[in-house]
């Protein structure tokens, strides 16, 4: 079959060649029903711009991409520094390629590789439910570091990609466990999108799974998804889901938060319903950025293992480009940090919900 064209596409969709020209850039301006139809057909014919001609004075054997979902999170951000020591420590050119939260990881990995020529890819971030065999079209070696998915929380089976990653739902089963060894009975959360299968999917697993093992009934009215009109994972997402517990019927003394930047607004969501922390709601974040040590007062949060999980996924691609054919998923063992966001209900027995 003759190589696919941008007309090509264009002629198929029956649409202009400078739609899917900014359909395959991610144009925000463009429709999203139009974006998707195109971006199908995209992958069906395995299309990949190639600019290769303009790029070759950009092109370095030894260079490996760093591809982020969610530049503005503070806990990619504080990634950055491990990775750049890491790869360079490597011997490794690297750059830096962020993409949006509703991007193709895929097709963008695929893209760049091509016009680049990468010695390797690390992937941070978003999810991950790609098929190994689409996954295997990226055609240089690939590893997946703190992204949902596949076999990243199943390191006994699944995906034939190496990743490094938490045990999602284990964090999330610890950190209510410990509210609940706290004395408290009545306890939210705030999750990911409804329907979610990936981080917000496994964290509410946690959750549920540590209500059940404490004798507590789970109560759907203390779930608050997160607004899918809102950019996910944000301070103003927190705020209007912590707002929208606090104006529902059913009391409560705790919220775990399965974002810190998340659980940031919902502190400010807290205070302006002038209650407070954590006498009247108790707080937990997950991710342990810096941040949250300087808050009043300080959160509580689940601390990831930062450098480590970095130091695996640049040693687990510098493994497969010296030929190892061996692929491995790393899950490491986060940390909760006490603070002072979790009121101990069992010294005050006569708090009640609010």
């Amino acid at each position: 079959m003759a190589t696919m064209t941008i007309r090509d596409i264009a002629r198929i969709c029956n649409v202009s060649i400078s739609t899917v020209s900014r359909a395959i850039n991610n144009d925000p301006a463009i429709n999203k029903k139009t974006r998707d139809r195109i971006m199908q057909v995209v992958r069906k014919f395995n299309y990949i711009p190639n600019n290769s001609a303009r790029n070759l004075k950009m092109t370095e054997s030894n260079t490996v991409a760093l591809i982020v979902k969610g530049i503005n999170n503070p806990f990619f951000q504080g990634m950055f520094p491990y990775f750049q020591k890491e790869l360079v420590a490597a011997g490794c050119d690297y750059f830096l390629h962020t993409i949006a939260g509703d991007a193709d990881e895929v097709y963008v990995a695929e893209e760049i590789a091509k016009e680049k020529r990468l010695k390797g890819i690390i992937l941070l971030g978003g999810t991950m439910d790609y098929p190994d065999v689409v996954l295997q079209s990226i055609h240089v070696p690939l590893v997946l570091c703190s992204v949902a998915g596949l076999g990243v929380n199943d390191p006994d089976g699944g995906s034939q990609v190496s990743s490094v990653s938490i045990d999602d739902e284990k964090e999330a089963h610890k950190v209510v466990s410990y509210l609940c060894r706290k004395g408290h009975r009545s306890i939210a959360m705030i999750t990911g999108v409804r329907g979610d299968t990936n981080v917000g999917m496994m964290r509410l697993r946690g959750y549920r799974r540590a209500l059940e093992e404490n004798g507590i009934p789970f109560d759907e009215d203390l779930v608050a998804y997160m607004d899918e009109s809102n950019p996910e994972y944000t301070e103003d997402n927190g705020y209007k889901m912590m707002m929208h517990l606090l104006k529902g019927e059913k009391k409560f003394t705790a919220v775990f938060v399965i974002a810190d930047r998340m659980a940031i607004g919902a502190y400010k969501a807290i205070y302006d319903s002038g209650l407070r922390i954590p006498w009247d709601i108790s707080v937990v974040g997950f991710d342990g950025i810096e941040l949250t040590k300087y808050m009043e007062p300080s959160m509580t949060t689940v601390m990831q293992p930062v450098q480590k999980m970095t130091e695996s996924s640049v040693k687990l691609l510098m493994d497969q480009i010296g030929g190892s054919t061996e692929r491995r998923h790393l899950l490491y063992e986060a940390e909760l940090l006490e603070r002072d966001s979790v009121l101990d209900l069992r010294a005050v027995p006569e708090a009640s919900p609010v």
